[in-house]
C-alpha cells in the first residue's frame, strides 16, 4: 500500500469546508458530500500542498486503530459498510496515504479496508515512523 500511495503526509483535521446540514446531517456508507480541510504537517512522500481537502465528517472522538503495527487493516470506523474511514476527530493528527485521481485531487478511498487514513496517538505513533522507514526504503530502491 505505502508503495503504491501517490503521497503521503502526518495532517490535522481543521475544521468543514463543506459541513452537513444543520439540523439533519445525513451520515452515508459511501463517499460523504461533507468535506474537511486538514492542514499538512509533514509530507512523507510527494509534493502537497499545505491544505488539503477530503470528503469526511468530523468527530469529538478518537478512532484510533484497535491492531498491532504496522496496521494492515482499516480503523473501526472504515467497518461500516463502505470499507473506508471517514470520520476524523477535530484537532487530530492523521497519517493520510494518498492516491492522485483523474481530477487531480487527493483521495484515500483508493484502498478498500486498508489503514489509509489512521489517527495518530503522537508524532512518534508507530504506525507513522513503520510508514517513514517504508517510505525511506522504497525511495533508495528508486535511487
Amino acid at each position: 500500500m505505502v508503495n503504491h500511495a501517490d503521497a503521503i503526509v502526518r495532517a490535522a483535521a481543521v475544521e468543514y469546508v463543506k459541513p452537513p446540514r444543520r439540523f439533519f446531517p445525513v451520515w452515508t456508507d459511501g463517499e460523504p458530500d461533507t468535506t474537511v480541510r486538514f492542514e499538512v504537517l509533514e509530507i512523507i512522500r510527494g509534493p502537497m500542498p499545505s491544505l488539503l481537502i477530503l470528503p469526511g465528517y468530523l468527530s469529538d472522538w478518537d478512532d484510533f486503530n484497535d491492531h498491532v503495527p504496522p496496521y494492515r487493516f482499516v480503523r473501526p470506523n472504515g467497518l461500516h459498510d463502505s470499507c473506508y474511514a471517514n470520520t476524523y476527530r477535530e484537532g487530530g493528527q492523521f497519517l493520510l496515504i494518498l492516491k492522485k485521481k483523474p481530477s487531480g485531487d487527493f483521495t484515500v478511498n483508493w484502498y478498500g479496508l486498508g489503514p489509509v487514513n489512521e489517527q495518530l496517538h503522537s508524532i512518534d505513533d508507530p504506525w507513522l515512523l513503520s510508514v517513514r522507514e517504508q517510505s525511506k526504503k522504497r525511495n533508495m530502491l528508486i535511487w
